[in-house]
Formats: structure tokens, sequence, C-alpha cells
């Protein structure tokens, strides 16, 4: 994730901050285990070949080990069918072993991706996918919050970034990322799951750029969620922003975007 503030560029470690997340959730592990409380285990549920689906789940079974949650990988062909993908997590919901299951996506187009993330119970909802834990988000009520999202969260509030009645806008609407951001961002802070208490715009494929280059330019935070519009986003926001910033004095404008 970078950050540019008003004049100079500053990098914002996502790695950093990663590696201080880890070692917190490595104490609470440890903590519960000493408690007497059985060892969390995740269960990931990996349909057919897709090399990036396969990094992915590697490098969620190695952050699990390395705070000490015990995990395993079932490996299920391309071809397998939506009714035995969904008896397998109805399976994992009843195995009191399991503390979590995540199933992989993008699944194959014959399987209905939503059904599938439904299927899972929303105690053990890693991902936070389920339409409880997306309405529970929405409604401001401890959920469990897509990992993205709850990144980006974290990251806002571990460097000290002001959010409360700034303009944000948020680049990208998709129901895993841009949207659980835009909802974390606008809701109050004093609820039950305390908000950014800001004013979100969720811009995307369909908003005309000269659209996007008038609301980026209002913003005092723009966070890019999309690929496809990081470059327009750069073009034709932070050079003129970071000039209308200097004419306005004594205000900081961050821009976040993702980087695999």
């Amino acid at each position: 994730y970078f950050c540019l503030f008003s004049d100079e560029a500053a990098i914002i470690s996502g790695t950093k901050l990663a590696k201080q997340v880890l070692k917190e959730v490595q104490r609470d592990v440890e903590s519960w285990i000493s408690c007497g409380n059985k060892r969390p285990h995740l269960t990931v549920i990996l349909v057919g070949d897709n090399p990036a689906s396969h990094i992915y789940v590697r490098n969620k079974v190695k952050a699990a080990a390395a705070v000490g949650i015990s995990s395993e990988v079932i490996l299920k062909p391309k071809y397998i069918s939506q009714e035995e993908l969904l008896d397998m997590t109805l399976k994992l919901n009843k195995d009191s072993a399991v503390s979590g299951v995540l199933v992989q996506l993008p699944l194959p187009d014959h399987i209905d991706e939503r059904t599938v993330c439904n299927a899972i119970a929303p105690e053990k909802d890693v991902d936070g996918f389920h339409i409880i834990n997306i309405g529970r988000l929405c409604l401001d009520q401890p959920s469990v919050i897509p990992a993205t999202a709850a990144a980006v969260w974290e990251i806002i509030k571990r460097t000290g970034i002001q959010t409360f009645g700034k303009n944000i806008v948020v680049a990208g609407r998709s129901k895993n990322v841009g949207m659980p951001i835009s909802m974390l961002l606008h809701t109050d802070g004093e609820h039950e799951r305390p908000g950014g208490d800001a004013t979100v715009t969720i811009a995307h494929r369909h908003t005309p750029k000269e659209q996007l280059k008038i609301h980026t330019q209002l913003a005092d935070i723009v966070i890019v969620a999309a690929g496809n519009v990081v470059s327009t986003t750069k073009k034709q926001c932070l050079k003129p922003k970071k000039k209308s910033l200097e004419s306005i004095g004594g205000t900081t404008w961050y821009f976040m975007y993702f980087t695999k």
C-alpha cells in the first residue's frame, strides 16, 4: 500500500504492519490455548488448478502456521459439482474440530460463488462473505470483515490517518473489497462496530473519467480497489490535486492503492 502526501511520497509498508499483526495474533492464540481451549484449525477448499489461487492458499497456510493455527487444504478438481462442494462445506460446518472454513475464490463457472459462500456457517466464515456477515457489517455490528477491507481499515487506524469528516473516494465496488471498505469508512464511529465517519463516494468502471477527476480532486483520501482505474486515477488526480492542495494549504492528501 502506498500513501502519497501533498508534496512528497511516503511509503507505508504493508509487510511491516502485517508482521506486527501476526505477532499480536500469535500471542492471542497462545493465550487462548493456555486457557485450556483447543488450537484453532482452518480448513481450505481449493478447487481447480488456478496458479494464483494456489499461491494465495499457500500463503494463508504459511501465515496460519506462523501464528500457531493448524490448517489443512482439501484439493478438488475443477469439474467438481456444486452439490458435492456444498455437501463438503456443510460437513465442515458440523465438524467441531474445524474452527474456520475458507473456499478459495474464484470458482469454476458452473458453480455459483454466492451460493457456496452462503453455505458456510457464519461463525466459521473466514472470508466474511456470508450474507449474514455482510449484513452485520452494513448494520455497524461486529462481524467477520473481508480481509482486504479489514487490512485497509487496520492500516488507517495504525498509521493515524484521520477519516472523521473527510471526503473519501473509493474506486471499486466489488462485494468483497470496494463495498466493505466503503461501509467501514462511512459508518458512525460511536456505533457497536465503530466506523470512520467519512463522506464516501464510490467510483467504478462506468464512472466517466471527467467525473472521476472531479471526485478525486475534491477528496481528502482516495482508495483504489480496482486495477483498471489505477492508471487513470494517478494521471488525472495526483498532480492536479497536489497543486490545489498547495493553494489551500494545511491539508494532507492520501492516495492508497493495492500492490501484489
